[in-house]
């Protein structure tokens, strides 16, 4: 018994010291954490959830605040500028949001629900906020289910650590054993080698993930307006720009701490910003924009305008492009940096 755990020891000292001698993997862990803290913070940050969204047109150069109007004061509700009118009362009209004010035109109006509960009481207190009076205006559309909602949200987000850790540790571990060192001596080229792991694990997680969609959809009763093969043809461009994301994360490293820690730094923000279980309708622009150059961002606003909209080709052309043109510029850069050995 005193071999065992000499040996344990022994064995737990070695690994210690790899860890702690690889300055590059232990500088991530010290740092990520921080940054970690850092991004919930901000994104998080002031007085507690509010109780109702409230989505406002008005020209650019007024304030949302009760200088507009005196209803824009009410505390513990969540005003925020939108841009097109469209957009805004379908958002109305599936519930996501509460009211829409326009103060556009002459004749200020509002947007209510009539099936919303939460519409009828801020109806209430619109009246109450004083003058000047609104015109009142009316559409109808059934709630959305969070389940609805956020399902391509948890969906996206399993794939988004597939791809991710699935790709990024398998190649850096390849590199580590020298197995990448052989396969050097072979004909093989680099960017046959990259697009042969890409395509394979894209063939997998598409596997997976149509199983687990077709589960939930049977259980959960999901709502599928728009076209499966639509739905497809997105969530493979998706999941081919964050394979191509792993790669050039993969592309030098030769230790497996330092590749998890980058991808922990690329998939935690993801995860927070690109609306995985909430909606950032009202977030900060900086976050918004930043949003708008992840691929995962892409995927849910493209699958959920698919799946609760009935959306087309043409109306998720932005997104599918997006995707398009991400995964070009990393299967390049992931093809460019790309080594052999570390």
């Amino acid at each position: 018994m005193s071999g065992f755990w000499r040996r344990l020891r022994a064995a737990t000292w070695a690994r210690s010291l790899e860890f702690l001698r690889d300055r590059s993997s232990l500088g991530w862990n010290l740092v990520f954490p921080v940054l970690l803290v850092f991004g919930l913070a901000y994104v998080f940050s002031g007085p507690g959830q509010p109780m109702f969204k409230v989505a406002v047109l008005a020209p650019p150069q007024a304030a949302l605040d009760a200088t507009l109007h005196p209803f824009l004061a009410t505390p513990q509700v969540q005003f925020y500028r939108e841009g097109a009118h469209e957009e805004a009362l379908h958002k109305v009209q599936l519930q996501r949001i509460d009211m829409l004010l326009d103060f556009t035109a002459a004749a200020p109006r509002y947007w209510v629900n009539e099936r919303s509960p939460k519409g009828k009481l801020l109806e209430q207190l619109l009246r109450g906020a004083g003058p000047p009076l609104l015109a009142r205006e009316q559409t109808s559309g059934a709630e959305v289910r969070y389940v609805d909602w956020v399902a391509p949200g948890v969906l996206g987000m399993n794939m988004m650590f597939s791809c991710l850790f699935g790709i990024g540790y398998v190649i850096v571990r390849y590199r580590k054993s020298g197995y990448l060192k052989r396969l050097n001596a072979t004909p093989l080229r680099a960017f046959e080698f990259l697009l042969s792991q890409l395509l394979s694990r894209l063939l997998l997680i598409l596997a997976v993930n149509i199983a687990v969609f077709a589960a939930c959809r049977w259980l959960l009763h999901l709502r599928m307006e728009g076209s499966y093969a639509t739905l497809l043809l997105l969530t493979a461009l998706g999941a081919f720009s964050m394979i191509a994301m792993g790669l050039v994360v993969s592309a030098r490293i030769a230790s497996e701490e330092l590749a998890g820690g980058i991808l922990n730094v690329l998939s935690t923000p993801m995860m927070v910003i690109c609306g995985v279980f909430f909606s950032m309708d009202g977030a900060p622009r900086a976050l918004r924009i930043a949003a708008d150059f992840l691929p995962l961002t892409h995927l849910l606003s493209g699958a959920r305008a698919i799946m609760l909209d009935g959306a087309g080709i043409a109306q998720i052309g932005y997104h599918l492009a997006a995707l398009a043109a991400m995964s070009a510029v990393y299967l390049s850069l992931g093809a460019a940096l790309f080594k052999w050995r570390s």
